[in-house]
């Protein structure tokens, strides 16, 4: 493989299901046994895609968007309804052992590991299954476990680990074969604050090290504004937007964010406010705007000036909101332009 083509190469990708509907009670399930109805649900419709060796690219989209069906067929579980796919020079649905070996696949919410033994073990039996050397085990064993901290737990049973703890030993296991590409669904599902900021951690710290090609879904925003470089949005099984996360920041405008926090509730119903986005938390006491950057600070000094301020912040237009609002109203995408990726 050509170390400048692309390491995934999707053309025209599509894939529908076909789902069973049956009415209920015993006779509408004697019906179906001579005649069944089907509705067609089209997971996936034509999709593009070309990423780099290297690359950090985030899939977005809302629950049933097509995420996980995309990266089950970027790894070979799902064959594809129509279309060309190409991943490290191999047709995934093929699921050649070649192939198997470069890749890696973490879903948050299923384990690879046997919960009623110790990690280790099950890292010893993924040893042998990748046919990894004896040397280079011992060697990526060392590696990992010192990056994640998890020394210490290799001897305890998957079961009494904590969800941090086991998602640590999910990555490690993963990783032991050296896979030149990591897909990563929902990785941080289910753990706490400090639990997802150390898997990020080591994510960034792995990839800075290897610069292994990473394809990652979250619904933590967090996740991917310290990971991704680029993201690809996907709506109801369309692409909807391809390119760097500054873009996307930018697709609602050239505008801020900013918060403003009051001495007093103020009244949200307020026409001040109308024109502005406003959240207010629950006691009306803070705000978060989204103003134009061409008019920040004349309302700025207006704020200031007609209502009891005592504190206020300004950032860039957080990708999380961004996400919120299209995906509240997906054809705020239509009036701007989609930023793609030869």
């Amino acid at each position: 493989m050509n170390s400048n083509s692309p390491i995934i190469q999707a053309s025209g990708l599509h894939k529908q299901f076909k789902i069973y509907r049956k009415p209920p009670g015993f006779w509408a399930s004697v019906r179906s046994l001579f005649h069944r109805e089907y509705e067609v649900n089209a997971a996936v419709k034509p999709f593009e895609v070309s990423i780099q060796p290297g690359e950090i690219v985030g899939l977005l989209g809302p629950n049933g968007a097509g995420k996980t069906t995309l990266m089950k067929m970027f790894t070979g579980i799902i064959v594809p309804t129509s279309g060309e796919l190409n991943v490290l020079g191999f047709r995934p649905d093929r699921r050649e052992r070649l192939f198997r070996k470069q890749i890696a696949l973490v879903m948050g919410q299923k384990s690879q590991l046997w919960w009623d033994i110790p990690a280790m073990d099950s890292l010893q039996l993924l040893q042998h299954y990748y046919e990894i050397d004896e040397r280079i085990f011992r060697r990526r064993l060392s590696e990992l476990s010192d990056l994640l901290d998890v020394e210490r737990l290799l001897h305890i049973h998957i079961r009494k680990l904590s969800l941090g703890e086991r998602m640590k030993m999910e990555l490690m296991a993963s990783l032991l074969h050296e896979p030149k590409i990591i897909f990563l669904d929902e990785p941080t599902i289910g753990l706490d604050l400090l639990a997802q900021k150390n898997i990020r951690d080591f994510l960034r710290e792995y990839h800075q090290k290897t610069q292994t090609t990473i394809i990652l879904t979250s619904h933590y925003m967090a996740d991917v504004d310290a990971l991704c470089s680029r993201l690809v949005l996907i709506l109801s099984g369309e692409k909807r937007f391809d390119g760097p996360i500054q873009s996307f920041e930018r697709l609602l405008g050239h505008e801020k964010n900013v918060s403003f926090t009051f001495a007093v509730p103020q009244d949200p119903k307020h026409v001040f406010w109308n024109d502005h986005d406003a959240q207010w938390n629950e006691d009306g006491t803070q705000v978060d705007l989204r103003i134009s950057e061409d008019r920040l600070r004349d309302t700025s000094i207006k704020i200031l000036q007609e209502f009891p301020v005592t504190d206020f912040n300004t950032e860039k237009m957080p990708i999380e909101r961004v996400m919120k609002t299209l995906m509240t109203n997906p054809e705020l995408i239509r009036t701007n332009p989609l930023s793609t990726q030869n």
